[in-house]
């Protein structure tokens, strides 16, 4: 089911205040993407080797998802993204394990993904993000 960790995805106010440090440490910043859906302005940055990347979420308004969030936790880690090669079959197994999903359909995500949340209350809290490449 799992093929391991896609990416962390980082809610922020600002995508230009956190890059420098991320390229710092050698991450490679890619090109910013929106999610008008998501009400999101996304900016991933990955490694050479290929490994889990690191994915800013600024939000496009404090109505959205990240600006909620934004608003009751502040800046930090707002999900960990895990690969999966089928998200329908990841869900239905999810749901007939008794998991709450957010998602109970894939959604769009970025870069072409579908992409399913799983409810914070069924993994210990914290917010899972199944993606589909």
């Amino acid at each position: 089911m799992s093929e391991g960790i896609d990416h962390i995805g980082i809610a922020t106010h600002s995508l230009e205040d956190h890059s420098e440090f991320w390229s710092s440490l050698g991450f490679i910043q890619g090109i910013d993407q929106l999610n008008e859906e998501q009400g999101v302005k996304i900016r991933f940055f990955q490694t050479s080797s290929g490994g889990p990347k690191i994915e800013l979420l600024e939000p496009l308004g404090s109505d959205t998802p990240i600006g909620q969030f934004l608003t009751k936790r502040g800046e930090g880690v707002q999900q960990i993204a895990v690969k999966t090669d089928d998200i329908n079959s990841s869900i239905k197994k999810l749901k007939s394990l008794g998991i709450r999903m957010i998602n109970e359909e894939p959604v769009f995500g970025a870069n072409g993904t579908k992409i399913a949340f799983v409810h914070p209350s069924s993994t210990g809290g914290v917010l899972v993000e199944l993606v589909e490449h």
